[in-house]
């Protein structure tokens, strides 16, 4: 019989390390400070150690327009290589790519031109034919800005273009290095501020950690370009340890141990209070507690977060002691109140499902009841109105002058919108022409009111460009209020459904939440529901002929690509087969809905259950 040993086992085993699969890409750091380069090396004595003199011959006037050298330093890199330029701010962003394509050579707009001008071409389609004219001016050469301003749809082009070289230098904020991977051989701050506030530690490692690209790059560089005035401060920010993690659940209690809380009780998860105080005492904040809130202890939070929520109504605690708390009342538990249920009230209930803020369940309940007195059903002003985000309105800062003139262009059903939540045209116009205002007027339903004017204009009108030129306000930004407002409308339905009172509004937010979310003409509506279908390809699809989903699910993908431009056979396939699995869809529903209407109901008089006969 043949008998093998353990120690053979383990001879033949070998550890496999990571690197084998995920290769190192070696980092290095660097400093510019003036015409020099200086590289991190944390071995040196004040932490850095000279590399280089910038080599780039600069005439009197590139040097005033371009005080830092960044065109010496991205075409090093650029265009074989990628380039990430880090701004301060969004604006800066947009002036950094203009002056940075103002001086590059001609020779640039040679680069992968085709693909550029398909690029171009694209962002076009996804706009209705409208395109920024900075990036009409910088994506020739290869470059282009990316920050929240841009659209969802110019996003995802540009990120594309960028991932396959077309784009070869991004300027951005820093909220690229979080969200989006978008790795670069050479990444550039050019600043150690976002905004106006200095660099944190975890903010300068998430920036230089977009440099070198894992499998394609065997190493990546950043370079932090600063002045004399903040050296010492960016020396003990290279050298200094990352930021503690602390729980947040502490930063905002509305959106976080008093959510957590409510979902605990209307899910049934807990209701006792000694068992909410154990489940706290589990979580991260739990463990933090003593360093986060000093001055109360996790017992004391527990209780005020409980004792809110019953004031606001959304809990109620009950009256009799449970079975456990009767049981063990004299034993371990603190008091009596340990052993106190809680159950969740209808405006409790609503809220959760409709995962309302609790900072403004009370106020939405008290607008949707006012809005019951005098709906105005003539426009959807009000009902826009009442489905705007509470939090961007807080966020807001109205043009005064545009406020006026939309006002102004108000018909009388939508000026009598304005006067029922508050607002008159008197204030407004005092506001536009600066004169001083004695009568107090809540600040947000003002912001709010103006957002609903921005929403209701693009719901007639469905073009964000347009809109955002009326408004001066960024396009991201509308596209980020438009699907905030969406979003909210949604949970204000689930609102309304959990209170009886509010039957009305019901039907009302159906519609408008299926406006607010495809924000485009009523007839498109349906073929933005199929799986791939945008704006632009609706346009399309309607004006080849196919305007509604049956039209969709009946046609033939080869007739659809030679119908409709830029339709790959892979996507119409794919139109045609979510097409006809959304119309089967809907063809049961009626199936079962025909079948219940027909189906007698079981306690009809007269009707008795007759015994089965046996074989």
């Amino acid at each position: 019989m043949l008998k093998t040993s353990r120690s053979s086992y383990r001879q033949n085993i070998t550890p496999a390390s990571l690197d084998q699969y995920v290769p190192k890409v070696e980092l290095k750091e660097y400093l510019k400070i003036n015409d020099a380069i200086y590289e991190v090396d944390s071995k040196a004595e004040n932490g850095m150690t000279f590399s280089r003199l910038l080599n780039y011959k600069y005439s009197d006037t590139l040097k005033k327009m371009d005080p830092d050298h960044l065109v010496a330093l991205v075409t090093e890199v650029i265009p074989n290589y990628s380039c990430l330029v880090f701004c301060p701010t969004k604006k800066n962003c947009e002036n950094v790519a203009e002056m940075i394509c103002k001086i590059l050579s001609k020779e640039y707009l040679k680069h992968r031109e085709k693909e550029k001008h398909e690029l171009i071409k694209s962002l076009k389609n996804s706009s209705s034919g409208s395109l920024c004219p900075v990036l009409k001016h910088t994506i020739p050469f290869g470059v282009a800005y990316h920050h929240s301003g841009l659209t969802s749809d110019e996003r995802k082009l540009l990120e594309e273009a960028y991932s396959t070289g077309v784009l070869c230098l991004f300027t951005c904020t820093s909220t690229l290095a979080a969200g989006v991977n978008l790795p670069a051989r050479r990444v550039i701050l050019r600043a150690p501020y976002v905004a106006k506030e200095f660099l944190k530690r975890n903010q300068y490692k998430q920036m230089i950690g977009r440099a070198g690209r894992a499998g394609i790059d065997s190493s990546g560089e950043s370079i932090l370009i600063l002045q004399e005035k903040d050296k010492q401060q960016v020396l003990e920010l290279i050298s200094r340890p990352l930021e503690n993690c602390y729980s947040q659940l502490v930063q905002e209690f509305t959106k976080g141990i008093q959510t957590l809380f409510l979902s605990l009780i209307g899910l049934k998860i807990t209701t006792n209070l000694g068992d909410i105080y154990h489940f706290m005492s589990g979580t991260f904040f739990g463990v933090q507690q003593k360093i986060l809130l000093k001055e109360k202890s996790l017992w004391e939070i527990t209780v005020e977060s409980l004792r809110y929520l019953t004031e606001k109504g959304l809990l109620q605690k009950d009256t009799t002691l449970t079975e456990r708390g009767l049981l063990q009342k004299d034993t371990i538990y603190r008091s009596e109140d340990e052993f106190h249920s809680f159950h969740i009230t209808k405006l409790g209930r609503a809220s959760f499902k409709g995962t309302i803020d609790l900072a403004y369940c009370d106020i939405l309940y008290r607008d949707l009841k006012k809005g019951l007195e005098g709906l105005v059903l003539e426009s959807l002003l009000h009902l826009i109105y009442l489905t705007t985000p509470y939090d961007m309105a807080s966020q807001c800062n109205p043009d005064w002058m545009i406020y006026f003139r939309q006002f102004t262009q108000l018909s009388p059903a939508e000026q009598n919108v304005a006067a029922l939540v508050g607002v008159s045209e008197n204030f407004i116009g005092k506001k536009a022409s600066g004169q001083a205002i004695k009568k107090k007027v809540d600040k947000n339903i003002v912001n709010r009111l103006y957002l609903s004017f921005v929403l209701y204009t693009l719901l007639k009108e469905t073009n964000i460009w347009s809109v955002s030129e009326k408004f001066n306000m960024p396009r991201g930004y509308i596209q980020n209020l438009l699907s905030g407002a969406a979003a909210f409308s949604s949970c204000v339905l689930h609102f309304c459904e959990e209170l009886e009172e509010f039957w009305v509004y019901r039907a009302l937010l159906v519609e408008l939440t299926k406006k607010l979310t495809y924000c485009v003409k009523a007839e498109l509506i349906p073929l933005m529901e199929v799986t791939g279908v945008l704006e632009s390809r609706a346009k399309q699809l309607y004006n080849a002929g196919y305007k509604s989903l049956m039209y969709l699910a009946n046609a033939n993908p080869e007739v659809l690509i030679r119908t409709i431009d830029h339709l790959s056979r892979r996507q119409a396939k794919q139109i045609v087969s979510s097409a006809k699995m959304l119309l089967h869809e809907k063809a049961e529903a009626l199936q079962e809905e025909v079948e219940e209407l027909l189906r007698p109901p079981p306690d009809f008089p007269g009707v008795e259950a007759f015994p089965t006969e046996k074989a």
